[in-house]
């Protein structure tokens, strides 16, 4: 009951405090960074690099959203997806990827991968996935194992370190504006630190100096205990609109856009703004929006023609919004430093049912877009003739992703992103090369024996400095699980003999720096 009240006080507790609208959204600010929020920011202010998490809330059908070209046989068929698949001559294709399409209403994205700029994230889910919307969700944002419960989310633990003091202490001269600011009303449980959020809620910025312009009476209360420290947590959200009216006000004064957002698009509205308020140097660092709709159970697409209906309108307004929004940043010359995500709680089942819809399920891609992308397709399509009780089995662990956010873009170390995580995970690929090229190696480095067919060791000097990490991925940047031991300081020995036969790519970092190494396999 505890955490539940909590919830609903701070849901409450910013609806007391006079909205604030940017072109006629509202706006919230969290001088309490989100877990999300706060493993952003810290990172953020060293090297100025933005997060932009877009939450698509409901439950997106994945399979009808990244479309396997190359089993198309077993997708149309009435058994599995006919009465809502995707022709093949409707879907998008993809450069270099043949046998991966997009669903026909996401021109927007196709461009985007197509010019480098996202990144698909094949089968991204978790051990033992829960159904529930909220369970779910609140998995996705507190980064915990399935069977784990955490007070805050995994941003926000990351920023608490990166921030200490705040709200209390900031604004600052080095961080004199919020650090993150959510578009909506819904607050996340991402954007919850260890300690009750602080928002900001915001209204037009030529009006919004007016609304809070002057420091409210504060509050008090002479209620002892619970009822206290809740008027006293209202009076702090009060404090914050204050505290940063000038800042926001005057970033949206100077900023601007330059591209042409499409119309009758909420998303791509929200979007506007926020590319305005980086553009006019608001030093927040994470943004969030929420885009609902997603929960299709019936009437997903039209039966006449699959390739419409809701699911392609909601793909549409997300493609053309993001589009438009990356164009801005092009032209804004403010691209480099913004990389953008979406996810959903879970994916939807692999065969539809009866109403032309889709139940909630597992696995589902996920997109990273921004000029940093270096690898376009993260995984495979999903094998749809090996299913887990009718759903996708996993590929990438959604924490995969999110240590690749926080090392890779924010540049976080690795005992901070492990602290942040929980536990050590493998870096999605994202922002690597994963299939080109092999990072430069140490001479010294030997790999035996190669091919090998049951064990396989890897030899250097580098080990006996520690290691790091260790990650054994296939030619297509696939994760894949393997037993290590550690026979001597400077050995490393992995057992194979469970990988299929083929060709991979092994990588060890170590304190000296990375160790690359292809393997074959041979049975």
């Amino acid at each position: 009951m505890k955490q539940t009240r909590r919830h609903f006080l701070q849901s409450a507790a910013s609806s007391l405090v006079l909205p604030v609208l940017i072109d006629g959204y509202g706006a919230k600010a969290f001088a309490r960074p989100s877990s999300f929020i706060q493993s952003l920011l810290g990172l953020a202010d060293q090297n100025d690099r933005v997060l932009v998490i877009i939450q698509l809330q409901g439950g997106n059908d994945g399979l009808n959203t990244v479309i396997p070209l190359d089993q198309m046989g077993v997708y149309t068929s009435p058994g599995f997806r006919g009465n809502i698949a995707i022709s093949e001559a409707k879907a998008l294709k993809l450069k270099n990827y043949a046998g991966t399409g997009l669903h026909p209403a996401m021109t927007g994205m196709q461009q985007l991968f197509n010019d480098g700029k996202l990144s698909i994230v094949q089968g991204v889910s978790y051990p033992t996935p829960n159904f529930s919307h909220f369970r779910a969700s609140d998995i996705w944002m507190t980064a915990v194992d399935a069977d784990k419960t955490s007070a805050s989310g995994w941003t926000g633990r990351y920023l608490d370190k990166r921030f200490p003091g705040y709200p209390n202490s900031y604004p600052t001269g080095k961080m004199p504006d919020p650090p993150a600011l959510q578009i909506g009303y819904v607050t996340s449980t991402a954007l919850l630190g260890p300690t009750d959020a602080m928002t900001i809620v915001l209204q037009n910025p030529d009006t919004f100096a007016r609304l809070v312009g002057e420091t409210p009476k504060d509050p008090l209360s002479t209620i002892p205990g619970y009822a206290g420290r809740q008027i006293e947590y209202i009076r702090q959200q009060q404090a914050s609109s204050v505290r940063y009216a000038g800042q926001i006000k005057t970033a949206a004064g100077l900023g601007m856009n330059r591209a042409k957002y499409p119309d009758k698009n909420a998303l791509g509205d929200q979007l506007k703004i926020i590319a305005r308020l980086i553009s006019g140097g608001l030093q927040t660092k994470v943004y969030y929006l929420t885009m609902g709709g997603f929960d299709n159970h019936a009437n997903q697409v039209v039966a006449t023609d699959t390739s419409t209906g809701t699911h392609a309108n909601l793909l549409k307004i997300l493609s053309d919004a993001v589009l438009a929004f990356q164009n801005d940043l092009t032209q804004l010359k403010v691209d480099d430093r913004v990389v953008g995500m979406t996810f959903s709680e879970f994916g939807r089942r692999a065969i539809s049912n009866g109403s032309l819809g889709t139940d909630h399920g597992t696995s589902a891609p996920m997109f990273v877009f921004g000029n940093a992308i270096k690898s376009p397709l993260v995984g495979r399509n999903p094998n749809l003739s090996d299913l887990n009780n009718n759903n996708l089995k996993m590929q990438t662990d959604f924490r995969q992703v999110y240590a690749a956010i926080l090392t890779d873009w924010l540049q976080t170390d690795a005992d901070t992103e492990t602290a942040t995580l929980f536990k050590d995970f493998p870096v999605a690929p994202v922002f690597r090369q994963t299939v080109t090229a092999l990072e430069p190696v140490v001479s010294d480095a030997r790999l035996y024996p190669n091919p090998a067919s049951a064990g396989v060791v890897l030899e250097s000097e580098w080990l006996r400095q520690g290691v790091k990490s260790v990650q054994v991925t296939d030619l297509q940047g696939r994760f894949l699980s393997v037993q290590t031991s550690r026979p001597t300081p400077t050995t490393l020995q992995f057992t194979v003999a469970n990988l299929p036969a083929g060709s991979y790519v092994l990588r060890v970092e170590t304190a000296p720096g990375m160790l690359t190494k292809r393997m074959v396999v041979v049975h």
